[in-house]
């Protein structure tokens, strides 16, 4: 069984209030719009629809919340950086995703989700700078890594570590992709290290 396989859902919040207690370790997955992050948290749960996914930017409007069987939970957030957003909403969810990642004590990880083909946009940086003072670890899914070939691929991969390894070693960056379903054990290995750490018996894997 894979991790985030049989993952069931447990709540959506518009606002930080509406989440249930942080009583249980949270891995959040976040990333820009389209980037490819509902359909690679579909592939690590080896399911179709855990994460709703959509040819249209924006979809995900909430912070959706999924308890994991072996123990925690993965917070699906919403897409950042689709200029179709009106702006109030925008301005509602850079408020609220600022204070989630800076203030959510049940954190234990980012799952940064980017387009391998555009990593590290202006948005990317932003979280980065909102995560990285809490001191907990963020992983990089370089998503849609098919589209490249292999040597585009690789200087990708280089560029966005050479960029985290300035901001320490709890950062790190892989090549993943939800068609080919490549790098899922990869990811795996990090997040369920990361549950482990907070006493989550979290190694599903192979059981």
């Amino acid at each position: 069984m894979t991790l985030f396989q049989n993952a069931t859902y447990v709540a959506s919040a518009h606002h930080l209030q509406d989440l249930p207690p942080p009583d249980e370790p949270e891995i959040a997955f976040a990333g820009r719009s389209n980037a490819g992050k509902s359909s690679a948290i579909n592939a690590l749960a080896n399911r179709t629809r855990l994460a709703f996914v959509s040819k249209t930017p924006g979809r995900t409007q909430q912070i959706n919340l999924f308890r994991l069987v072996h123990g925690g939970m993965l917070a699906d957030l919403p897409g950042y950086g689709y200029a179709k957003v009106p702006e109030r909403l925008r301005r509602h969810w850079e408020a609220t995703l600022s204070q989630y990642l800076q203030t959510r004590a049940s954190l234990c990880g980012l799952a940064l989700v980017m387009d391998a083909r555009h990593p590290l946009t202006e948005r990317d940086e932003i979280m980065l700078q909102w995560f990285r003072p809490t001191g907990r670890p963020i992983h990089v899914l370089l998503t849609k890594a098919d589209k490249l070939t292999r040597s585009a691929a690789r200087a990708a991969l280089q560029r966005v570590r050479a960029r985290l390894a300035r901001l320490g070693p709890q950062h790190t960056a892989q090549l993943f992709s939800s068609v080919e379903r490549t790098g899922i054990e990869e990811a795996e290995g990090i997040f369920a290290g990361w549950l482990a750490r907070s006493g989550v018996g979290a190694t599903a894997k192979g059981k």
